[in-house]
């Protein structure tokens, strides 16, 4: 049987294009995935795994649609042989039925994570220079200096509840113990 598997980040994406090229490819079956890649819980994954048997072929779209890192890629293709199954990678022309295609799997995989590392880079550098110029990512505050001086005012009076002073200033009241500590 030749089982597809299709994956997106978020329930924004359209998985259409995967789910389009792995039918054309002649998936018989498609696992469809709605959840980001750094998940440990994937449960289409889980239901693919458990339903493949020896012979069988899984296909993907992309390498990075099956896979959270080189590591979890190579542990699941390396199940796949385990258990008698090829793995084929439609974007990279990708076929482990053949030793060459083991190869060439291993060394799309390793660019595949370098890639990953670099965006990851480029990300922490864009956040560190924009501190450097002064502005600070995150939430911003749900009080204001002026109102925490209140809200410790007002807890330390006695007089009022943690309850009520959340509902004053419209927070819960764990915001009112996170700025009390």
């Amino acid at each position: 049987m030749i089982i597809g598997y299709a994956r997106v980040s978020t329930n924004d994406q359209n998985p259409a294009l995967q789910i389009d090229a792995l039918k054309q490819f002649g998936c018989e079956r498609v696992f469809e995935e709605k959840v980001s890649a750094t998940s440990k819980v994937r449960p289409q994954l889980d239901r693919l795994v458990d339903s493949m048997r020896e012979g069988d072929k899984v296909v993907v779209w992309r390498l990075d649609r099956l896979g959270r890192s080189i590591k979890d890629l190579i542990a699941l293709v390396e199940l796949f042989k385990e258990r008698g199954v090829q793995f084929v990678s439609l974007t990279e022309n990708i076929d482990t039925s053949s030793p060459s295609g083991e190869l060439i799997f291993h060394i799309f995989a390793s660019v595949a994570q370098f890639e990953r590392s670099l965006i990851i880079e480029r990300t922490k550098s864009g956040l560190t220079a924009a501190r450097a110029r002064g502005r600070v990512g995150g939430r911003k505050p749900l009080l204001s200096k002026e109102d925490v001086k209140k809200a410790k005012a007002l807890a330390a009076s006695n007089e009022i509840s943690i309850s009520e002073i959340a509902e004053h200033f419209n927070v819960s009241r764990t915001t009112i113990y996170k700025y009390l500590d």
